[in-house]
């Protein structure tokens, strides 16, 4: 498919030297090469979001900044059971957080009482390294040779502004342990997908995000906030190499059954997510607040590659959510 958007090339500085987004930041690129120059405090926002779907569970990992406090989090759904662990803390001032200014690369960090998390990022591999009271984890996560990541700056003005990489598809292994019982993660059959974020946000948004993943196959797609933007987050990936999707998609779902399929179709794209999980988080603290609702499942369909070859979806794993955010 083809895209009206920009593809950049060479490495970019996200901001002007007074914190103003910098034109020639806008565009996409097919591995990390902004460097997220922020400045200012208040709106900004920072973080390392990390899903991992193996065969026996999911697992999320996310430490994060949002100037006035840190928000981490680690969960583990078993599938089987449906059972829920999670861990999530709120730190004043987000004291304790470490964020590197690019993706792929240095340490992110996040300790709390009942929770730390180490994320170390080199040029072949992602560790990461997460404990909490009732979990632990520590999972290697290789970047494959000539493996693409999504990456895009979604402007809503010159000091509005979001950084994000959707890499999906990643082979992970590693260790879990739930509730004293460890739990091998094989390569074979458990992928990672990474959230990366920087950006200075307006006070309310929503976003739909949805990611699936298998051996050769994966799928980026998002909806609402890029809005006006002339950005979206939308891609498929194939044996390593990126199609990005420029055109907007119609997301239908149902907000009264999330458990109902959701379907996702535009040009190229004729998707339906099949949840077998929903997780919902809500926090509301007093001008603060948010509401999310994650479904986890399987996806089916098909996409348009920039040859015009249809690729199928079916067997692919990953979730779709809505999120709405006050902050």
């Amino acid at each position: 498919m083809t895209t009206h958007e920009r593809e950049i090339t060479a490495p970019v500085d996200l901001c002007l030297p007074d914190g103003r987004l910098n034109p020639d930041a806008v565009g996409w690129t097919r591995t990390p090469l902004h460097r997220a120059n922020l400045r200012g405090w208040g709106r900004t926002k920072r973080w390392e979001y990390w899903g991992v779907v193996t065969p026996t569970h999911v697992i999320g990992v996310v430490a994060s900044s949002i100037d006035y406090a840190g928000v981490h989090g680690l969960y583990v759904l078993d599938r089987a059971t449906g059972q829920e662990t999670a861990t999530d803390v709120v730190v004043p001032l987000a004291r304790g957080v470490v964020m590197p200014e690019t993706s792929g690369a240095g340490r992110a960090a996040a300790r709390a009482k009942r929770l730390a998390i180490v994320i170390d990022q080199d040029p072949g591999c992602t560790r990461i390294r997460a404990a909490s009271h009732d979990v632990s984890l520590d999972l290697s996560i290789p970047l494959p040779p000539g493996h693409e990541s999504l990456g895009v700056v979604v402007p809503w003005s010159d000091r509005l502004f979001q950084y994000t990489v959707k890499d999906v598809a990643r082979p992970v292994s590693g260790s879990l342990t739930v509730h004293g019982t460890r739990h091998e993660v094989s390569a074979d059959d458990s992928f990672a997908v990474l959230d990366h974020g920087r950006g200075r946000w307006p006070y309310a948004m929503t976003w739909n995000w949805a990611a699936g993943s298998a051996h050769g196959r994966g799928i980026q797609l998002g909806d609402k906030w890029t809005d006006g933007t002339g950005s979206t987050e939308n891609a498929l990936l194939v044996d390593g190499r990126l199609h990005k999707i420029g055109q907007k998609l119609d997301w239908q779902y149902d907000r009264e059954d999330w458990l109902a399929p959701w379907h996702i179709s535009g040009d190229g794209v004729e998707a339906v997510f099949t949840p077998f999980h929903e997780k919902v988080a809500r926090t509301e603290m007093v001008v603060v607040g948010t509401e999310t609702h994650q479904c986890f499942g399987t996806w089916s369909g098909h996409a348009r590659t920039d040859e015009g070859v249809w690729v199928d979806l079916g067997g692919l794993v990953g979730w779709a959510e809505e999120a709405q955010q006050r902050w």
